[in-house]
């Protein structure tokens, strides 16, 4: 009985034996989880090409505001050649993006349950093309730095929300892969953000940055607005088993409206006669309207927000948020290394690269990034499929680690290729192989972690992905803030090789968290039981 409550332990494929005597919807020999509702308004029964104009929107906001994130460092150039604005302070404000990059995301995540997700990506958006504004009228120190705050608040739906998002609409069993292209959305907008950017800075101005950043955001936010749809489902208004093709409702802590929704159902189902009593879908307006209020809302909501808000920061104490964050954490602190090496080095002898050549040093690192969501998306799927059908059915988070243990080896030796190669001036070739090995870590250490923690904890998406983004962008700010004192005090080999070092122990996490990772799960379960609780009441 442990095996069927323990939060990331759940049974992942029932044969038809099984299948005789239980109550589970299954595709194919695959349950579903969660399982779907009866009802025409469930994201779960979207059709396919509406789920995946869905992702594509959700997966678009990903990248861009990855790549307007990134963009930044193309402009240094021509800050410094006009305004005499420092590299230094510039990295100040990549700092300052971390910031707003992680704490916007725990403070407008309550919104998400409170008023629907779209509020939250169209927020989000406005902020950014804010922070574009000011930094394509950039005139000061000061500037530079702070636009990148707007920046940063503009890439927080990302952090969280997408994954909750796509978490409502496709199945536990496809988050692998689902999670994979989110991450692979992460690294087109990261890497080929500045690539862009340089192209720009180099053919029109550096102004043009942040110009073209306010137009396609613009043209983002007027389709998001007319084309998103609602994924807020009160799910739990259906917790109950199928009777008559109609699910029954769970009577504690519904509301009324939910209640007359289930009766309604219910009597429909025993009287066909009765069309005008069956659940409706939501009509096109309804479904983009701005602010969806969840069915526990109080007047403005603004106690209920502060509540869930303080609520949030219980998930520090699960083991399982901590080694998430700082997995994607630490690959946010690398990329900040090696694009101030490509930035600081690469510009002088023996390479002479310009903006455009420097910009192109980031496609090895997307084609890395590729292959490491690949292994960490689809085939991690197929893996704990695989080790399920060993186990009698019986899916495992932990299974999912065991694809981290290449990154170890790959992510480091990658890191060790780029940093000595750049520091003894090596010819371009071994040091796009590195700037590829480091691609395909950041593909692949974020996919597991995070697809990892959604397993471990399926109904705390969104707050978990919150927990590893505070930790994660609280971790690169330290490294950002530090990145250029660190590499004018150990030099450019030294100071890769350590990094290196580092890398390897914190994918190497991996092994306590595999041998200690279901009694940690075990240990939370009542933690884990009473969150929800408490936050589905707030």
């Amino acid at each position: 009985m442990e095996e069927e409550w323990l939060p990331g332990t759940s049974r992942l494929i029932e044969e038809d034996a099984q299948n005789a005597s239980s109550h589970l919807q299954r595709h194919g020999d695959i349950v579903l989880s969660p399982q779907p509702t009866p009802s025409p308004n469930d994201p779960l029964n979207w059709s396919l090409p509406r789920k995946y104009w869905h992702a594509f929107l959700l997966c678009f906001i990903t990248g861009l505001t990855a790549a307007t994130a990134n963009d930044a460092g193309s402009a240094q150039d021509g800050m410094n050649a006009e305004y005499g604005i420092s590299y230094n302070a510039m990295n100040t404000g990549a700092g300052v993006l971390f910031i707003g990059i992680g704490y916007w995301t725990l403070l407008i995540s309550p919104a998400a349950w409170l008023y629907g997700r779209r509020i939250t990506y169209l927020v989000c958006l406005t902020l950014g093309v804010v922070g574009a504004i000011w930094m394509a009228r950039v005139q000061s120190t000061e500037d530079s730095i702070w636009n990148q705050l707007f920046v940063g608040a503009s890439e927080a739906c990302a952090e969280a929300n997408v994954q909750l998002s796509l978490s409502e609409i496709f199945f536990q069993h496809q988050r692998g892969s689902v999670i994979g292209i989110y991450v692979l959305s992460t690294s087109i907008g990261t890497y080929l953000g500045p690539l862009i950017a340089g192209f720009i800075a180099d053919r029109l101005s550096w102004r043009w940055i942040g110009w073209m950043s306010v137009i396609i955001s613009t043209i983002t936010i007027a389709v998001v607005y007319f084309t998103l749809e609602e994924t807020l489902f009160d799910r739990s208004a259906y917790d109950g088993p199928v009777i008559d093709g109609v699910q029954e409702t769970r009577e504690d802590n519904t509301s009324e409206t939910e209640k007359k929704v289930s009766k309604d159902l219910k009597h429909s189902a025993s009287d066909p006669n009765v069309e005008s009593q069956v659940e409706k879908k939501k009509t096109y307006w309804q479904r983009i309207q701005l602010i969806t209020l969840a069915p526990n809302v109080v007047g403005t909501g603004f106690k209920q927000y502060m509540a869930r808000l303080l609520h949030t920061l219980r998930v520090f104490t699960f083991p399982a948020v901590i080694y998430s964050g700082i997995q994607w954490g630490a690959q946010d602190a690398w990329l900040t290394f090696y694009l101030t090496l490509e930035e600081d080095n690469w510009y002088g002898p023996p390479w002479n690269y310009g903006d455009v050549g420097t910009g192109l040093m980031n496609i090895p690192c997307l084609i890395g990034a590729v292959i490491g969501c690949f292994w960490g998306g689809y085939l991690s799927d197929r893996f704990v499929f695989w080790m399920a059908e060993r186990r009698n059915g019986i899916r495992e988070a932990e299974d999912r680690l065991w694809m981290m243990y290449p990154c170890a080896i790959i992510s480091p030796a990658g890191m060790l290729l780029f940093g000595i190669g750049t520091a003894y001036g090596w010819s371009w070739p071994p040091c796009y192989v590195g700037l590829g090995l480091i691609g395909f870590g950041w593909g692949c250490a974020g996919d597991l972690s995070m697809a990892y923690l959604m397993d471990a904890y399926p109904e705390m998406v969104l707050e978990g992905m919150v927990g590893v983004s505070v930790i994660n962008n609280s971790l690169a700010m330290v490294f950002t803030f530090t990145a250029s004192d660190w590499l004018d005090a150990s030099g450019v080999r030294d100071c890769f090789i350590a990094i290196a070092v580092l890398d390897f122990f914190f994918v190497m996490l991996t092994v306590p968290m595999m041998i200690y990772g279901k009694q940690c799960r075990r240990w939370t379960v009542g933690r884990y039981k009473e969150f929800v609780r408490i936050r589905d009441t707030l």
